[in-house]
Formats: structure tokens, C-alpha cells, sequence
């Protein structure tokens, strides 16, 4: 076997002349590249291996021996020279060559290999860098999630001591905490079973090309239809505190598990192997549509209690007052009902970016309804905890996500609270994220094919529809957008309810 040597332009050293050291680890991960029966040559500009004399401290490890590097300290006093060139040869049996091209004197450069070694220790380093993130983005993600749960405890709890003043009736001790708690308990215990037998079933997201790519990258081996996993339970919990004497409670229940059920069918046909993504647009709006019009004509015959004595009215702050529509009632409910469950579909793009929203709504729906049909508001409360256990695992980074059974059931339970109690002005308030999310789909859709038809070319106002991934786009991190939406969704959903207690 030929003798190893170190070639240093203009100084050629024999390997077995350099002097013993131990280096331990502060070199960069590339010069772990360095290994194998191979022939490299590295050019380092000499202000980068001056600058990082101390820190290129690293034994490299061959395949029939090892030798150390000593301190490279005066080696980058002279200015002149551009570049070092290190090589070892093994004569005929050498491999290929690793080329070393930094871009910078702060940056260790890419390395091409076309060695046929096993870049092992690299590996290793790069993926304990990603479980330090991961770690970090865990920690991220569920203080955000406790500081969302502290809120809304402490919101229902003012409410429930504050119920008799509310509704002028004695309440049950915690009225709305207890479907809250009940829910939230449930879920979280579900989603620890049943998110592993998720990812053994490979129920995995498809993540659409035209979102971030980052996405496509860290997100597609995440399970979807975690709407499977809450959305029952908030149902169950809601329907077995009312009972079955209420029809209010029984419609709002029918209408969010039929819009289950089109998610579903959406979930399901997105995780066939040709790439689907799901129904068709035109199909999904028309089941929806079909949906929200049985739902109008059924609360139209429907003897539904009503504290004005009529139906088909809106309660509106002073000076306003009750607002009379007759037969547009019922078309005003099909829009709600459509146009929430797409502005929930369309906020679900970030890890608990709709589930928070959807749980901060119900809440305030919760309060805005409870002096028009007190058991309407438990199950808005029911679903508000469902959601709130659904976030212990969609949070950031998530383990599952919620797809479209969850998100479209949760925007028909909104739009059958509203629907029931005719509190549309509270919920289009409550629900401020999702009718952003909504807008900017429009707009965005709207003034590229106005200008490509006007000027042959499109343009966008925003960098990528919804609006979350256009803040993803200009920097923002995930953990903050998710953050900024439930302050902004906490604020609304305050003056959502005091509007809705004023209104009723």
C-alpha cells in the first residue's frame, strides 16, 4: 500500500512527521467528510484557515488508520497565498476527489463527494441539529397551547360565575367549564391512542405544489383527518349534558357531522395514490350548498323556541335593534353556512392556526347565545374543549392534522349556532381570521385574472393566498402567525360577546 502524504502548495509534509494530538470537536461538520480510502483535495482560502485556526481541530478518521492535524495557527500569515491544497493518495486504489469551494471566508463550503463511503458521522450531526429544533419547536408550540387553554378557562369561568346576571335564570355550577373540560379531556385521550394507529395506516396529508415548499418537505408524512378524532366527541359530550329533549342541540349536531362527512370524502379520495386532491371544487361546494338549504328549509318548519316570539329575525346592537328578513333568512343561512365551512378549510394551513381560532369562536358563540338558547351554548362550549384537546397534538409541529372532516364541521357547528339564534353579527365578528383568510383567497384570485385578461400578464398582491402563507413568505415564523392569530382572535371574540349580549 503506497505511503499517505499531505501536499501543501507551496510546503509538502510527510504525514508521519506531523506531530501527535488529540483535537475534539469544533470543526465544521464538512471536514467529517474527509474519510475513507480517498484522494481529496480541499482549497481553503488561507484568511479562512488563519481565522479558523483553533476551530479546524478535528482527528480524520481513515479506513486503515488515523493521524492528527496539528494547530494551524501561523499558517495564514501570508496574505499572498490564495489557497492550500491537502491530498492523500493511495495510489492506483484512490477514489474520487472531494472539492472544497467556499463561498465566503465566514461559510465552510459545500462539498461534492463522489466517493462511495458512508457519510455516517455527518449524518449523525445534521439529524441531532434537527431534534434540537424539533425539541425547541415542541416547547414553542405547547406554551402557546397552554397560554390558549389558560384564556379560555378563565373566560368560561367569569362567565359561569356571572351566568345569573346574564340570562336571569340559576344556571347549573359551571355551566359551560364542565362541557369544556369534558371535551377537552376526551379528545386529548383519543388522540394518544389513535394518532400512532394514524401513521400505521400512512393516512398522510397531501400537501398541494403550490403551497410553501417548505411544506412539501417537513409536512408530508403527517396523518390528516384528525377531525375523526374531536369532532364526535365534541357532538357526544354536548348531546348526552342537553339530552335529546332540545332541537336546537340536535339540529346543530345533524348539520356538523353531514359536513363531516363531505370532509371526509374529501380526506379519503386525497389519500389515493394517483395524486388525487380530493373532490372536485364544484362537487364540494354543491353538497354544501345542498346541506346548508336542508338545513334552512328543516329550521324553518321546525318549531324552534325563540325568545321574540317569531323567526327569521337578527338581533343587532342599539339603535338597530331586530332586524325582520323573512324568506332571506333562509338564503343568508345556506351563505353562512358555506362560507364558514371554507374560511375554516382555508385557516388550515399552519399547526393549530384553525383549530385555536375555531375554539376562541365557539366560546364567544357560547356567551352570545346563552340568553337566547342556554343548551345551544353548551354545545358551542362542548366544541370549543374538543377543539382544545385536538390542539395537544395539532400543535406546532404537529402530529396530525385536522384535513377537511374537521374543518368544514367546525364551520357548520359555527354557521348552525348562528343560524339557530340568528347571532350573524356576532359571528362575523368572532370569526375576524377566517373571514381574512377567506378575503384573500378572493382578492387574490380576483386581480390575477382581471390583469391577465387586461394585460396579458398576471399580477398578485399578495405573495401566496391564504394570508398565512404570505407572512410565512416575508419571514415570519409559524409559531409566531399562530400566536398573532389567537391574540387578534381573542380580542374579537371578547367584543364578540359583549356585542351578542347587548344584541340579545
Amino acid at each position: 500500500m503506497g505511503s499517505r502524504f499531505i501536499h501543501l502548495k507551496p510546503i509538502h509534509l510527510s504525514l508521519h512527521e506531523l506531530p501527535r494530538r488529540s483535537f475534539r470537536s469544533r470543526c465544521p461538520p464538512q471536514l467529517h467528510r474527509l474519510r475513507g480510502a480517498a484522494a481529496y483535495d480541499l482549497k481553503i482560502p488561507g484568511s479562512v484557515i488563519q481565522r479558523n485556526s483553533q476551530c479546524l481541530q478535528r482527528t480524520l478518521a481513515f479506513d486503515y488508520g488515523s493521524f492528527d492535524i496539528p494547530s494551524l495557527d501561523g499558517w495564514g500569515d501570508n496574505e499572498s497565498t490564495s489557497s492550500y491544497m491537502i491530498s492523500s493518495s493511495d495510489g492506483e486504489d484512490s477514489d474520487g476527489e472531494i472539492i472544497v469551494n467556499p463561498p465566503a471566508e465566514a461559510d465552510l463550503p459545500p462539498v461534492k463527494v463522489s466517493a462511495n463511503d458512508a457519510l455516517t458521522l455527518s449524518t449523525h450531526r445534521f439529524a441531532m441539529i434537527g431534534r434540537r429544533h424539533k425539541r425547541h419547536r415542541i416547547k414553542y408550540g405547547a406554551f402557546i397551547n397552554i397560554g390558549l387553554i389558560s384564556f379560555l378557562t378563565i373566560f368560561l369561568l367569569l362567565v359561569d360565575c356571572c351566568a345569573w346576571r346574564i340570562v336571569r335564570l340559576p344556571l347549573e355550577p359551571f355551566y359551560l367549564t364542565r362541557p369544556f373540560f369534558m371535551s377537552a379531556v376526551i379528545a386529548s385521550f383519543v388522540g394518544y391512542i389513535f394518532v400512532p394507529l394514524f401513521y400505521s395506516l400512512h393516512m398522510y396529508q397531501i400537501i398541494r405544489k403550490e403551497g410553501p415548499y417548505r411544506h412539501s418537505i417537513k409536512k408530508k408524512t403527517t396523518p390528516t383527518m384528525g377531525g375523526l378524532l374531536f369532532v364526535p366527541i365534541g357532538v357526544a359530550v354536548a348531546q348526552y349534558i342537553v339530552g335529546l329533549s332540545c332541537i336546537e342541540v340536535a339540529g346543530a349536531a345533524a348539520v356538523t357531522l353531514a359536513y363531516a362527512v363531505i370532509g371526509l370524502l374529501d380526506d379519503t379520495f386525497s389519500l389515493s395514490k394517483n395524486q388525487n386532491y380530493g373532490l372536485s371544487s364544484w362537487l364540494r361546494i354543491f353538497l354544501e350548498v345542498a346541506v346548508g338549504i336542508i338545513f334552512s328549509l328543516w329550521l324553518d318548519s321546525a318549531g324552534i323556541s325563540s325568545p321574540y316570539g317569531m323567526k327569521g329575525l337578527i338581533p343587532l346592537p342599539a339603535p338597530l335593534g331586530l332586524v325582520c328578513l323573512g324568506k332571506c333568512y333562509l338564503l343568508l343561512t345556506s351563505f353562512c353556512f358555506v362560507s364558514m365551512g371554507n374560511g375554516v378549510n382555508l385557516t388550515d394551513g399552519l399547526d393549530g392556526l384553525a383549530g385555536g381560532t375555531a375554539a376562541l369562536t365557539f366560546v364567544a358563540m357560547s356567551i352570545a347565545v346563552l340568553p337566547i338558547c342556554a343548551d345551544l351554548a353548551i354545545f358551542g362550549a362542548s366544541m370549543a374543549g374538543a377543539c382544545a384537546g385536538f390542539l395537544l397534538h395539532n400543535r406546532y409541529k404537529a402530529s396530525i392534522f385536522m384535513g377537511d372532516t374537521g374543518s368544514l364541521a367546525l364551520g357548520g357547528a359555527l354557521a348552525a349556532m348562528a343560524s339557530c339564534t340568528g347571532m350573524f353579527f356576532p359571528l362575523f365578528i368572532s370569526s375576524g381570521i377566517f373571514v381574512i383568510e377567506a378575503l384573500s383567497v378572493v382578492i387574490q384570485v380576483s386581480c390575477f385574472k382581471a390583469t391577465k385578461r387586461l394585460w396579458g400578464t398576471g399580477l398578485r398582491i399578495l405573495r401566496m393566498a391564504p394570508f398565512h402563507h404570505h407572512l410565512e413568505l416575508c419571514g415570519m415564523k409559524e409559531p409566531s402567525i399562530v400566536a398573532g392569530a389567537y391574540v387578534v382572535s381573542a380580542f374579537l371574540s371578547l367584543f364578540a360577546a359583549y356585542v351578542g349580549l347587548t344584541s340579545a
